[in-house]
């Protein structure tokens, strides 16, 4: 998993406890049908929303965004030069025998292309494809989860709303108040917890992590086309290393 959700989270969640902790006990937080109100409600809301199969696809596109690590881009640079040599000096055939070497499957699937001589048109119609349907599953998944971060504080209110109403409808008993307020508050703080440590969070690291994957795979296509084209090594390096920083083309080069 990716090392900075996984701190994230674990180290947002001991703040919290450590902080209960020092106040308080921690039985005094742990309320299960406020669990229910804020969870069940914020799933139910959330499958109302989108279709089920979405919401699925949703879980499966954040755990490969979070647990998937990409190449670097000077790696894959590297790699596409290494290749535009042996084209020069074998043919596409060449590459036949480095598909095994090469760990990621959007590059490998370009490479096998090219080794099929499909034509170049095609081959970026295909790749160019293939990039948008990942921009499109992963602004439906960030979607999801921004609506997931939207439903859980308006449950958590909607449960802090329904122990209050449970809590006047005993206002003859004064020593119940104190208790009774703190459980109908106990929804409004699991709901700003899940909102705020797990899904707003999680939508901003899927953005990220989409636009990292972007930038390789417009990378990727530009070099797969390069290999295709047949273009001089030279000139692929010059084309491809516009997707570094200045800094890192700094160093590249040397």
């Amino acid at each position: 998993m990716d090392l900075g959700t996984l701190i994230g989270i674990v180290g947002g969640l001991a703040l919290i406890f450590i902080s209960i902790l020092m106040g308080s006990e921690m039985a005094s937080f742990i309320n299960i049908p406020s669990v229910f109100i804020t969870v069940g409600g914020t799933i139910a809301a959330t499958l109302i929303n989108f279709p089920l199969p979405q919401v699925i696809k949703t879980m499966q596109v954040v755990k490969n965004a979070l647990i998937f690590r990409l190449p670097s881009h000077d790696g894959v640079i590297k790699q596409i030069l290494y290749f535009t040599e042996k084209v020069a000096k074998e043919g596409t055939l060449g590459l036949e025998a480095e598909l095994e070497n090469i760990t990621y499957p959007f590059f490998k699937r370009g490479i096998m292309f090219v080794v099929d001589g499909v034509n170049v048109n095609i081959i970026s119609n295909v790749l160019k494809k293939d990039i948008e349907n990942m921009r499109e599953r992963h602004k439906k998944g960030q979607g999801i989860l921004t609506a997931m971060g939207t439903y859980a504080p308006a449950f958590g209110m909607i449960g802090t709303l329904i122990g209050l109403i449970a809590m006047l409808r005993n206002l003859n008993d004064p020593s119940q108040i104190g208790g009774g307020m703190a459980v109908a508050l106990l929804t409004t703080f699991y709901g700003a917890v899940m909102a705020n440590l797990i899904f707003l969070p999680m939508a901003g690291k899927l953005r990220e992590r989409s636009k990292e994957e972007l930038q390789l795979r417009e990378l990727v296509k530009e070099g797969v086309l390069a290999i295709a084209t047949g273009e001089s090594k030279r000139f692929v390096e010059e084309r491809i290393i516009t997707f570094l920083s200045q800094s890192s083309r700094e160093k590249f080069k040397k």
